[in-house]
């Protein structure tokens, strides 16, 4: 299942990248850590036939690009404006992934996203599909943190 939920969440992010920014250029690679320093951290909760999590992990610079592609205006800060529009691509990714799982018979909804602070990380869920990847774009890259269960 792990390999299937990485393609299915490298598929979305291919997709929504290429629609919403024109970026084409994505390669990804499996990481097993992930240093979040100089990022901003969202956490997209998940219930239904799968319960836990997805942090994406947007380092500064990236979502700086990501949000001039978008907007067409000139950004140097990560502010509210910023937060807000990753947030949503995060969120637009993660729908589109649950999407892709619907028609595998997998029901999921997505609850909205939030900042994820790490600090208060344990670390001591354990999780049947946790998997990371580095998505690499000529805007920057970004981690995708899949942390999932099945549904009990």
């Amino acid at each position: 299942m792990a390999d299937n939920l990485y393609s299915t969440f490298l598929l979305a992010t291919k997709n929504v990248f290429e629609l919403m920014l024109d970026l084409a250029d994505i390669t990804d690679k499996p990481v097993d850590d992930i240093n979040t320093e100089g990022m901003y951290d969202i956490s997209i909760g998940v219930t239904g036939d799968l319960q836990g999590e997805v942090i994406y992990c947007f380092p500064y610079d990236t979502s700086i690009n990501i949000v001039k592609i978008m907007s067409g205006m000139e950004i140097d800060t990560v502010d509210d404006f910023v937060v807000s529009a990753v947030s949503e691509i995060a969120n637009i990714i993660s729908g589109n992934v649950l999407t892709m799982l619907s028609e595998d018979d997998i029901k999921c909804d997505i609850q909205p996203p939030k900042p994820y602070d790490r600090k208060n990380d344990s670390g001591s869920e354990k999780y049947s599909v946790h998997t990371a990847s580095n998505i690499e774009t000529s805007a920057g890259h970004i981690y995708i943190d899949i942390r999932l269960n099945p549904a009990k």
